[in-house]
């Protein structure tokens, strides 16, 4: 009898983290964009000019109309400001790869950027935003998309009117010079989830991830003036490239980056960094670059920290939930937590007494919490007491 408690209970403290709760969609299509802006509203977008809206915290998720043109293109990236204004992007060659823009909840779509360079396309287009005067209030603070190398170069955009205009990051112009972000032969970005870059890093930029024959890497700007929004925020920095400790070839490397505020300093944050080989799902990795107290910048300033215990699989998608002090990742084969900055990660399992099905933890591409998103409309919500 005794057994049998001890039993139940240990049953009960390895399960009681039920996760995701299964949410009907109205779409087959492959989700890999998902933007959740709060206060009930988030939006999704995947392949066949598929984009989602929910107003009402998932019970209920709308299919837009397609934006005209793009009925086959392959929505990767999502970011929203409310119930009304979003913006989508497309990945693909050239012209394949195109912003659009909606200000009226989708009811109406302006094609407001095309890529330029025939050879390139978009991988992650990421917005940043500050606290405002309440949780419900948020400070637009720029926006930024990168994509793979064009030329050696990694073609990086920026807006600062909420995304209605683009501009290259400037190389050269009278107050300051840029160098190019530079790519090694055969590297380049994974656009699987929308994650491969951080519009909230140190001193308020930005970073990205790579992946390829060439090589992981963090690449993150390394500051000398202002910010990296050349026309709104002005600035001056070169590039750093960090070697991450990722196995990293044709189908490998790193494909997710989030980020957290260090509690001593606003204008520092700590990195979480994902990826592994989507051929291969069963080999997983994760890095932690903490910024330390050092005082000096750049390279000196971060240690590079990989997992003890990795994730169980390959992950597309990480964030930090602030709550409960908890970074959680995502990927095809399941779920995985860690409450230690990524030393160490165990499995969220389905629970059995909450009748989620078996297959709840995985088949999922993109994360902003508490919403996921996967193939063949596959959405789903990140139960309250998953984490607790």
């Amino acid at each position: 009898m005794r057994y049998a408690l001890i039993l139940g209970v240990l049953f009960a403290a390895t399960t009681a983290n039920a996760q995701w709760e299964i949410q009907p969609a109205p779409t087959t299509s492959d989700l890999r964009g998902i933007d959740n802006v709060g206060k009930g509203i988030a939006w999704a977008s995947g392949s066949d000019g598929t984009v989602l809206r929910t107003i009402d915290d998932g019970k209920d998720w709308q299919l837009c109309p397609i934006p005209p043109g793009a009925e086959k293109l392959d929505f990767r990236g999502i970011q929203a400001f409310d119930e009304k204004t979003a913006i989508v992007m497309s990945t693909g060659k050239g012209p394949l790869s195109r912003l659009y823009k909606t200000t009226d909840g989708c009811q109406t779509w302006k094609l407001v950027f095309t890529n330029p360079d025939s050879d390139g396309s978009w991988a992650a287009i990421q917005f940043r935003f500050h606290d405002g005067p309440s949780p419900n209030y948020r400070f637009f603070n720029g926006g930024v998309f990168v994509g793979d190398p064009v030329d050696g170069r990694f073609p990086i955009f920026t807006t600062s009117d909420y995304g209605s205009t683009w501009q290259p990051l400037k190389q050269n112009d009278r107050y300051r010079t840029i160098p190019p972000a530079v790519a090694k032969t055969g590297e380049s970005l994974f656009d699987m989830s929308n994650s491969a870059i951080t519009a909230t890093a140190d001193d308020d930029t930005f970073a990205f991830v790579t992946g390829g024959t060439g090589g992981a890497h963090l690449i993150i700007p390394h500051w000398h003036g202002w910010s990296w929004c050349s026309d709104c925020f002005g600035g001056s920095f070169t590039f750093s490239e960090i070697q991450l400790p990722i196995s990293s070839n044709e189908t490998s490397g790193a494909f997710s980056i989030a980020s957290r505020r260090t509690s001593s300093d606003y204008n520092r944050v700590d990195l979480m960094i994902v990826g592994g080989d989507y051929k291969r799902p069963e080999v997983g990795s994760a890095v932690f670059v903490r910024h330390s107290d050092s005082p000096f910048k750049g390279l000196f300033s971060r240690r590079v920290i990989a997992s003890t215990t990795p994730p169980h699989g390959f992950r597309s998608a990480v964030a930090y939930d602030a709550a409960t002090k908890t970074w959680i990742t995502v990927g095809p084969n399941g779920t995985d937590v860690s409450t230690d900055d990524g030393r160490n990660w165990r499995a969220l399992r389905p629970n059995p007494a909450l009748h989620e099905p078996a297959d709840a933890d995985r088949d999922w591409n993109a994360l902003s919490l508490p919403f996921v998103v996967g193939p063949h409309g596959r959405i789903g919500k990140l139960r309250p007491e998953a984490l607790k």
